[in-house]
């Protein structure tokens, strides 16, 4: 589906053109043009690839989609992947933009993702003496724009790992925490797959030999490997903690199965001293002290009282109850 289609020149917007017309814009001198495509059929894909002159190959793997994130130079032109990381509910959705970008054309086309960069091109709009740049800087628009969205989704994680510590230390059973730490490990590994690889991508557009399209546009591309660098960091960091806290979880269950262990051997000692005093007078032998005594029975009874409130009095000392 065709977003927009629109003729740029000296920094300004021209306007928006028809499909038809692209190429009449191409030709003019100082101009280029900004087609945004959604989910876009192999067919529409086909019809820009004549219009612009597309490489083959990355045409087809914009058309497959499910690429890792990448920059790939054909001749004079430039093809980008980035993932687009979304909140879906409880899960993390991962989407795809691919970034076709020439000397005098830019073609975005986002799959399997909500949000849109309709932001982008009012804010790149409101700046003409950046807009100048031409296609490098509204590349560099688009890539900061899907950073930029994956630090609410690194906050959102940063919040649930302090919700299941909260929920660790008070007790919940260890299974919901396990389960929930080891899904909170897999979000983390699901936005590393995004970030990590497109932070190599942009140290491309920076340092050493810079494609042209990106020439006059390499501290802007530095500012968003910048956050690339801190968002990995992020992420390494909150794994770590991940993994510790699944650590710390064990070992709680492990703490309290020995609590429960020290529990159950008190009050087999209680329940061992009054069966032990039983058993034996309930011996059948004919010649036994206090057989015969008038005392027996509650002297029975109260040596069982005393020891075991003695062995009580001790477990608890020893916390064991």
């Amino acid at each position: 589906m065709l977003v927009n289609c629109a003729a740029y020149q000296d920094g300004k917007k021209l306007a928006d053109i028809r499909k038809e017309d692209i190429r009449r814009y191409l030709a003019m001198p100082g101009c280029f043009v900004w087609v945004a495509l959604k989910d876009a059929t192999s067919g529409e894909l086909a019809e820009m690839q004549g219009q612009f002159g597309l490489h083959e190959l990355a045409v087809e793997d914009a058309s497959h989609g499910h690429q890792r994130p990448k920059l790939e130079e054909y001749g004079d032109s430039l093809f980008a992947v980035v993932h687009t990381v979304e909140a879906a509910g409880e899960e993390l959705k991962v989407g795809e933009v691919s970034v076709f970008a020439g000397h005098n054309y830019v073609l975005s086309v986002r799959n399997r993702t909500e949000q849109g960069f309709s932001s982008v091109r009012q804010r790149t709009e409101r700046e003409p003496h950046l807009l100048k740049l031409g296609s490098g800087f509204v590349l560099y628009a688009l890539i900061d724009t899907v950073v930029d969205r994956y630090f609410p989704v690194l906050e959102d994680l940063e919040d649930e790992l302090d919700r299941l510590e909260e929920r660790m230390f008070a007790g919940t059973p260890s299974r919901e925490n396990i389960e929930a730490l080891y899904g909170l490990k897999q979000k983390l590994t699901t936005l590393k797959h995004a970030a990590g690889p497109l932070q190599e991508t942009t140290g491309k557009l920076y340092g050493g030999r810079v494609p042209a399209i990106c020439a006059g546009t390499q501290d802007y591309f530095r500012d968003v490997y910048d956050h690339l660098l801190r968002i990995n960091q992020s992420i390494d960091s909150l794994r770590d903690m991940v993994t510790t806290a699944i650590s710390v979880n064990l070992s709680l269950v492990q703490i309290q199965e020995n609590e429960t262990v020290k529990r159950l051997a008190a009050y087999a000692a209680l329940v061992a001293v009054p069966t032990m005093i039983a058993g034996v007078y309930g011996m059948n032998f004919e010649h036994m002290p206090e057989l015969t005594w008038a005392f027996g029975y509650p002297f029975a009874l109260t040596l069982m009282v005393v020891l075991d409130g003695y062995l009580f009095y001790r477990f608890r000392r020893a916390k064991w109850l």
